[in-house]
C-alpha cells in the first residue's frame, strides 16, 4: 500500500502505482478529489504528452501546480491516462506491501 501525504492529510492511498521518471503516479479513484483544484498550467512531455495540473486545498493551505495527470496520453504512456502523480512536497511513502509498475 501507497500513500501521499500532504499537511497533514492523506491525499491518495492505493496498493498498485506506476512509477514514472521518479514521480509516483495513482489510479484515479485512489486519490480524495476534495483536495485537487484544477490548475491553469499545462506541461508537455516528448513521450507522455499534456499534463494538466492539479492545486492541492488542505485545511485552508494551498500547494500550487503540486499534482499532474495526462489525462489524454501519448501512445506510449497510455498506461497512466487519468492516473494522478505528486511532487512539491507531497510525500509519497510505502506503508506496507503494494505493486509498483514501471511505464
Amino acid at each position: 500500500m501507497y500513500r501521499a501525504t500532504w499537511n497533514g492529510q492523506v491525499i491518495a492511498e492505493s496498493a498498485d502505482i506506476f512509477s514514472v521518471d521518479g514521480y509516483h503516479s495513482f489510479p484515479p479513484d485512489s486519490v480524495r478529489r476534495q483536495y485537487l483544484v484544477p490548475g491553469s498550467t499545462l506541461s508537455t512531455c516528448q513521450w507522455k504528452g499534456r499534463a494538466s495540473d492539479f492545486t492541492l486545498a488542505v485545511d485552508g493551505r494551498e500547494n500550487r501546480d503540486a499534482a499532474w495527470c495526462y489525462a489524454e496520453p501519448l501512445p506510449a504512456a497510455e498506461p497512466i491516462r487519468g492516473y494522478i502523480a505528486f511532487w512539491r512536497g507531497v510525500r509519497v511513502q510505502r506503508v506496507r506491501g503494494g505493486v509498483t509498475r514501471r511505464c
